[in-house]
């Protein structure tokens, strides 16, 4: 009986300290007006890359250990040509090739 009395006691005194988690709110002349809506206007997309591009002209190598990078597409599918890259150290060149 004593333990029941003091579980019940725990029990009431952890009531008290536990906050209301109920709220109640009223608005008296307060519109109720739907939020702003803001619409986008469409993407503007760039034509895609052609599916072909013809052999581009590689001018002579312009020193010993230059290094060509071919043409590639860039953003907004737009093409920038090849270029001869002088030597860097610690830096490995590989081919890449079409198959």
């Amino acid at each position: 009986m004593k333990t029941k009395l003091i579980a019940g006691f725990l029990l009431a005194a952890g009531c008290v300290f536990a906050g209301p988690r109920v709220a109640i709110g009223v608005g008296i002349g307060v519109p109720v007006a739907p939020a702003p809506v803001y619409v986008a206007p469409a993407p503007v997309y760039a034509a895609p890359a052609p599916a072909y591009v013809a052999p581009e002209y590689v001018p002579p190598i312009p020193a010993a250990g230059y290094v060509w990078v071919g043409g590639y597409w860039g953003a907004g599918h737009v093409w920038h040509r090849g270029y001869w890259a002088p030597p860097r150290a610690h830096y490995g060149y590989r081919g890449h090739f079409r198959r």
